[in-house]
């Protein structure tokens, strides 16, 4: 990719380039731009790339050579379905058949009104008109050759249709809508995942009783409002993206059905196939990878066994965890500090203590041991604060105690829990009056190792005595 790049500034910096060449040279410039950036983009092209680098063995030089050739053809191939579907938009724009078949005016002032309009179309706020030469552009018309595996004239008519639906829906006037009363608690968006995609969590538990669904779904009409919150909510994630090269372009939508009803709920089943459909057919690619948590039994018979339940092409992107490993399950794609504690993260709403840049560490608690983790208090007059969380398939019981440097002083117990549950966040603080240690110890009876999160700092703090006497 940086031998391209070379050639590409030698031929500019020559000069022997000709001109009508050039429009030539900067469509494969642009098409190389967002090649780098969606590789940037990929964590499964990365992380295959690393295993390949760490294989013990070495590969024979032509099976290297083949391998080599194939991804070639393979990027040829997207490039020149980029190239031509460019050029299809660009068609359909200045042919005024963007929104579905070609208009039966031809020439006149309304149809070049029409398509001089067409020429400022956008779509989540990129201009659609490749010649405008939008950093965005490409990177929008790339999700939906990727949902159709490239191929051209079908991802044109997805193109249409989602034109022609964002225009019979309103969706580009949907931010402006007050739709939240009776939303409130169902949809809510916190930080973001370890590669900077924003995490968006849906609470289905909100809907946990009959009345509370009967208020909120209980008619069509009731059922459609729903729908375009939901619409709503999705277009004011995609305020949040960056349709550049490198930049993140879509989100981490993560389902929490805890305290969700059985399959008996029909309208709840309903509205959501809609909206999930709707946003297969109209925001392609714009959903990075879905997690649904806390999935009941008969959701993941149901899931296991019918194996329907689809985003876009890949079945990768959707994670599913039963209730006993949210925790683990969420922490392989969010880091911890910027996980809700809720599901044994971090995160907590105006926190004053921590920060996310604070480092966060761990340690394994083996099978049928115990673990000491051992906090230095070397300075008096200060309170030292620490988080926890136990991460793994089993529980654990542990302890908190001060131990003072001073052999002549006492220890202090602070907590002695018999049984740690995983995933359960737990915050803890003690003002230092002598130098010693806080000693955090855990024990595991069970056959199965676990592992711990935790982080702790330090901060001056003004007893009460001394602003008593104030």
């Amino acid at each position: 990719m940086g031998k391209k790049r070379e050639n590409i500034n030698k031929a500019k910096e020559s000069g022997q380039v000709q001109d009508q060449n050039m429009a030539n040279l900067f469509d494969y410039e642009i098409a190389l731009q967002v090649q780098e950036g969606h590789e940037k983009g990929c964590p499964s092209q990365t992380n295959s790339d690393q295993e390949t680098d760490e294989e013990t063995f070495e590969e024979p030089p032509s099976v290297r050579e083949d391998r080599r050739n194939i991804a070639m053809r393979m990027k040829e191939r997207k490039f020149k379905a980029l190239v031509e579907f460019r050029c299809r938009v660009e068609d359909a724009i200045l042919g005024d058949y963007l929104f579905g078949k070609p208009s039966n005016k031809v020439g006149g002032e309304d149809n070049a009104k029409a398509i001089e309009q067409l020429k400022e179309i956008t779509l989540w706020g990129v201009p659609l008109m490749p010649s405008k030469r939008h950093g965005g552009t490409d990177i929008v018309l790339l999700k939906f050759l990727e949902v159709k595996d490239y191929k051209v004239l079908e991802a044109l008519e997805m193109l249409q249709r989602t034109l022609k639906w964002r225009k019979e829906f309103k969706a580009d006037e949907i931010l402006e809508e007050n739709l939240v009363p009776g939303f409130e608690n169902l949809t809510y968006q916190n930080s973001s995942d370890k590669d900077g995609h924003p995490v968006y969590y849906n609470v289905y538990g909100a809907l946990k009783d009959q009345q509370t669904q009967y208020r909120i779904l209980g008619s069509e009409e009731k059922r459609e409002k729903f729908l375009r919150w939901r619409v709503q909510y999705m277009e004011k994630a995609i305020k949040e993206l960056r349709f550049q090269p490198g930049g993140t372009n879509s989100i981490v939508q993560i389902i929490d059905m805890k305290h969700a009803q059985g399959p008996t709920t029909k309208e709840l089943r309903s509205v959501c196939r809609k909206s999930w459909k709707l946003f297969s057919d109209h925001y392609p690619h714009l959903i990075h990878l879905n997690i649904i948590i806390n999935v009941p039994l008969w959701y993941y018979i149901s899931h296991t066994f019918s194996s329907r339940l689809k985003t876009q092409r890949k079945k990768s992107k959707i994670v599913i965890a039963r209730p006993g490993k949210v925790t683990s399950t969420l922490l392989k794609f969010i880091p911890p500090e910027n996980l809700p504690v809720e599901y044994g993260g971090f995160k907590r709403d105006n926190d004053d203590d921590f920060s996310p840049e604070d480092k966060v560490s761990e340690v394994t608690v083996r099978a049928n041991s115990f673990e000491h983790i051992r906090i230095p208090a070397p300075q008096a007059g200060v309170t030292l604060v620490w988080d926890l969380t136990v991460v793994g398939s089993c529980d654990v019981s542990y302890k908190e105690e001060f131990i003072p440097d001073d052999e002549g002083s006492y220890k202090v117990l602070l907590q002695n829990e018999k049984e740690k549950k995983k995933g359960e966040g737990v915050r803890n603080a003690f003002y230092i009056s002598e130098p010693g240690k806080i000693v955090i110890t855990f024990d595991n009876p069970l056959l199965k190792k676990t592992k711990v999160l935790y982080r702790y700092k330090t901060k001056p703090t003004v007893p009460i005595y001394v602003l008593n006497k104030k």
